[in-house]
């Protein structure tokens, strides 16, 4: 279990799944070469799409059942809810994928480490 909180802590900021000590990122979603730190292989491991794929389920599952009890009880025009509910999904999936890109990363080098190789 301290392991797993050890790792999550580490992708919540952002940083090397190995050390924790290099940044993860170099420019929005764009992982880093190798870990400045401790030389991990970072982008030769990319998770690609997989995080963003995570964030539409999850997002999907806790945002429409609001959506459509809030257009059940209010009397909005239809496109005053989807630029609402657009708008907020869409920053709620762009505010969490570099967490959720550093989770998946995290995730793969604690369950597979020998893939990280320089």
């Amino acid at each position: 279990m301290g392991n797993s909180l050890n790792a999550t802590i580490k992708a919540f900021h952002c940083r090397c799944p190995k050390c924790g000590k290099g940044r993860l990122f170099k420019g929005f979603i764009t992982l880093v070469d190798h870990c400045a730190s401790c030389g991990l292989a970072i982008a030769k491991n990319d998770n690609g799409d997989g995080p963003a794929v995570f964030l539409i389920f999850i997002l999907g599952f806790l945002m429409v059942p609001p959506a459509i009890i809030i257009a059940m009880h209010v009397d909005w025009p239809l496109w005053v809810h989807g630029t609402l509910w657009g708008a907020l999904i869409l920053g709620a999936t762009l505010g969490m994928l570099r967490p959720a890109k550093a989770l998946t990363m995290a995730m793969q080098f604690k369950n597979r480490p020998e893939i990280f190789t320089a």
